[in-house]
């Protein structure tokens, strides 16, 4: 078992543990510090959905700048567990963790409720599309989408998802998308 540490906010270097799984690839520190200095250190008010927490990193490091509520969907009962064990210990009251496939959660969940929601799905399984068509519903007006994939992917103009930010990190290509107008970003 490695770890990764926040890299920003209350938890600032407090370490979350990272199984050893196939396909389980913690955002690096360096994406991370880019799309936290891309959204503002301070996230109070928001309410942010990590879709597919795996670790946890990007979750926790909303939470640890002030996010009012953070919801981590893991399908791994292992993980779970481990995310849980960590918002214990990191005393992170507004942070849930719920085991559920995030594609199936998204698409029954009620629609706008998150600032911001987290996509970092598994590379291998060609969700991304799936997971932004998904996850577009639950933003309020002006929310924002960030997506990690192995290629630039392309929002189905339907969306109405505009790129505001991107960037890549070795084979990683990382963007921020944001829905409708956004004054307060």
């Amino acid at each position: 078992m490695s770890e990764v540490r926040i890299i920003g906010g209350q938890w600032k270097r407090s370490k979350l543990p990272v199984a050893t799984k196939p396909g389980l690839r913690p955002t690096s520190d360096r994406v991370r510090e880019t799309l936290f200095n891309w959204l503002g250190q301070d996230l109070v008010g928001w309410r942010v959905l990590d879709a597919f927490a795996g670790s946890g990193a990007l979750g926790f490091e909303a939470a640890s700048r002030g996010a009012d509520e953070v919801l981590l969907l893991e399908r791994d009962a292992e993980l779970v567990r481990s995310l849980k064990a960590s918002a214990l210990r990191l005393k992170a009251e507004q942070l849930r963790v719920e085991c559920t496939d995030a594609l199936g959660w998204m698409t029954r969940s009620a629609p706008a409720r998150f600032e911001l929601v987290l996509l970092d799905p598994p590379f291998g399984q060609e969700l991304f599309e799936a997971a932004l068509c998904a996850a577009t519903p639950l933003l309020v007006d002006g929310g924002l989408i960030y997506l990690e994939a192995p290629d630039l992917i392309a929002a189905p103009p339907e969306l109405g998802l505009d790129v505001w930010k991107s960037g890549r990190a070795g084979a990683v290509y990382y963007q921020l998308l944001r829905r409708g107008d956004n004054p307060g970003v």
